[in-house]
């Protein structure tokens, strides 16, 4: 069930976000979290407070008033940096760790393998994988690949 129209959101002066419940408590530093973050991004929204406990579950953002639905997409925009690879261009090396020249839709990039584990199937066509410095990458469809992307990609599933 859900309590999303019981409280109120806004942000401090130094841009993080404050719960305001129905009993007037504030709570700073409240972070949006997604349950299915690939399989249904607008569905099962968790504000934590600053602790990780559970303030409020929002089962859809579009139950939300339009001024407080922006607040929570800005935030969610800015903690999930997840470039989605287009192409897999070069792999130095078919042993780890491997530096992956890759095109994604924010551009051309390369980003450091450390080991075949760092690549997790999500479902049959999507995966992610991790770089070095813990940026996660997503290949949303595996089939929308072409050829020799996907022929590179294979030598590490």
């Amino acid at each position: 069930m859900s309590n999303a129209l019981s409280f109120s959101l806004a942000r401090d002066a130094y841009g993080k976000l404050i719960y305001i419940g129905a009993d007037g408590m504030r709570h700073a530093g409240v972070v949006p979290v997604r349950a299915f973050p690939i399989a249904a991004p607008e569905s099962g929204i968790s504000l934590l407070d600053g602790e990780g406990h559970e303030l409020v579950w929002i089962d859809s953002l579009s139950e939300l008033p339009a001024e407080t639905r922006i607040l929570i997409e800005q935030e969610l925009a800015s903690r999930e940096f997840m470039p989605e690879i287009r192409r897999i261009s070069q792999v130095s090396s078919f042993a780890t760790p491997s530096t992956w020249q890759v095109e994604t839709e924010r551009g051309d990039t390369s980003f450091v393998l450390k080991g075949e584990e760092d690549i997790r199937r999500l479902s049959h066509g999507t995966l992610l994988i991790a770089d070095s410095h813990g940026i996660q990458f997503l290949i949303r469809d595996l089939s929308s690949l072409d050829r020799t992307s996907r022929k590179l990609l294979d030598r590490f599933l």
